[in-house]
């Protein structure tokens, strides 16, 4: 940078000195130096960004399996240990990673109850036992039931709620259909099976953890577009257990044995799912079957493992769960959808 003297004014002796003005090409040197020095300070802090952002490996898919195991007699085992466990899938054995069980893990019900004419004379009782078995099994703020009922069509009397009150509520609207409802009437009767796909589908599918669904029916189906096998895929997909509860009023079909289907019906959706089947008799009070579910529920097993076989392409797979302890037999549902 030149210096020079600057002139004062006139008749006065020439002032102090300062900066004279640099040239063009002077003002261009800087301004590419300034530009240059930016580029360098930035370009640090973006390979410093770049190597900070995060890498995202592929989602490892668990396979959970809730089983319930039970000696000779039927009485509940508690005490088994991961390492008492087998699990086969295709045949092929898998090394169980995540066990625990599960007494105290939060549960998602569903509460489906046949409304049909055949159901008339047995609806207080089942309402009444219903009411009973909620007030039991559901902790607040923690467990989620819905409450479904089936006759014409499925219809939803109460969403997914943890309300012990919106659910009672719910059962007292819970009713078999009008004569209005009966003149209006189209296609079938009861949509037993529709009724069960619409709620594993829809709302079922989407939730996590526990999942069950109760149904009390006789287990006739007159009208459903969707069939049993359908329903008892829809709950498979859905990782959802099915407890039948056969409830009939022998008096209803007289010479028509409507009973003994809806029990073959109602034992393969259990038996295919991993649940149970029930019958009422004068044996065996409805009181007392859902006493066997509240405990049955609190006293499975969670079993999660990483499949040994990538899935390439969504499928079924067989499963198979095996306990060492000798006289025992496990109850879980035999096969799962690999979703790819």
């Amino acid at each position: 940078m030149r210096w020079g003297r600057v002139p004062g004014p006139v008749g006065q002796a020439p002032g102090l000195r300062r900066p004279l003005r640099p040239p063009c090409w002077a003002k261009a040197c800087h301004g590419l130096f300034m530009l240059l020095a930016a580029l360098f300070a930035v370009a640090p802090a973006r390979v410093a960004a770049q190597e900070e952002q995060p890498t995202f490996k592929a989602e490892v898919k668990v396979v959970n399996v809730l089983a319930t195991v039970r000696d000779k007699r039927g009485a509940f085992i508690r005490d088994l240990g991961k390492d008492e466990f087998s699990v086969l899938e295709n045949g092929r054995p898998q090394t169980i990673r995540y066990f625990s069980r599960e007494t105290d893990l939060p549960l998602t019900l569903g509460l489906m109850i046949d409304t049909s004419l055949s159901q008339k004379r047995v609806m207080e009782a089942e309402r009444i036992a219903s009411y009973s078995f909620l007030e039991h099994v559901l902790r607040e703020k923690k467990d989620q039931v819905f409450i479904m009922q089936f006759d014409l069509s499925p219809i939803l009397r109460q969403e997914l709620t943890s309300s012990f009150l919106k659910l009672s509520e719910a059962l007292e609207r819970v009713d078999v259909p009008s004569m209005n409802d009966l003149r209006s009437q189209t296609g079938g009767g009861t949509m037993l099976y529709d009724a069960m796909w619409k709620a594993s589908r829809e709302i079922m599918q989407p939730q996590t953890g526990r999942k069950a669904l109760i149904v009390l029916t006789d287990g006739v189906d007159t009208g459903s577009e969707a069939s049993v096998a359908d329903a008892i895929e829809a709950a498979q997909r859905a990782d959802t257990l099915i407890y039948s509860i056969l409830f009939s009023d022998e008096g209803y079909y007289g010479i028509f044995s409507g009973g003994a289907d809806g029990r073959a019906v109602l034992m393969r959706m259990s038996r295919e799912t991993g649940g149970g089947f029930f019958e009422v008799s004068k044996k065996q009070s409805l009181d007392g079957i859902f006493a066997q579910i509240q405990e049955e529920l609190r006293s499975q097993y969670n079993i999660g493992y990483e499949s040994e076989q990538p899935v390439s392409v969504s499928e079924w797979r067989k499963l198979q769960v095996t306990t060492h302890r000798k006289g025992l037999t496990v109850q879980t549902r035999g096969r799962y959808w690999a979703q790819r």
